[in-house]
């Protein structure tokens, strides 16, 4: 599912991850409240409280009762070892897919892949 898509509660979700996977939110560290969260992306605090349930339910956040919730350790690993198994069916599937339905040969789509990265940065 496309992010911008996704329901409210993901994109809260989601939004920490990264956050997390970028160093901006290290383990151990306390994560925004829900009233912060609500605010911040003017949302409802209960869309917020859901997302950050569901980083409580795959063990990236732990509740301390009274003092909020905290990024559990090996949270950014956790993350980033299921955003690569995710990856290659979210992303490189279709990819190839289309690539087929293109008739596409692997050195051309290497080097449109190549060049894209090479746009972004990549290859620096």
């Amino acid at each position: 599912m496309d992010e911008a898509t996704a329901p409210l509660f993901r994109q809260i979700a989601t939004f920490i991850e990264d956050s997390i996977v970028d160093g901006s939110l290290s383990e151990g560290a306390r994560a925004p409240s829900t009233n912060d969260l609500a605010v911040f992306h003017q949302i409802n605090p209960a869309t917020a409280r859901k997302g950050l349930g569901l980083l409580v339910d795959i063990g990236v956040l732990e509740k301390k009762r009274g003092i909020g919730m905290f990024v559990t350790q090996g949270a950014k690993k956790a993350i980033v070892s299921r955003r690569r198994e995710e990856f290659a069916a979210g992303y490189l599937a279709p990819l190839i897919d289309e690539a087929v339905r293109l008739d596409m040969d692997r050195a051309e789509l290497h080097s449109f892949i190549d060049r894209v990265a090479e746009s972004r940065g990549m290859y620096q």
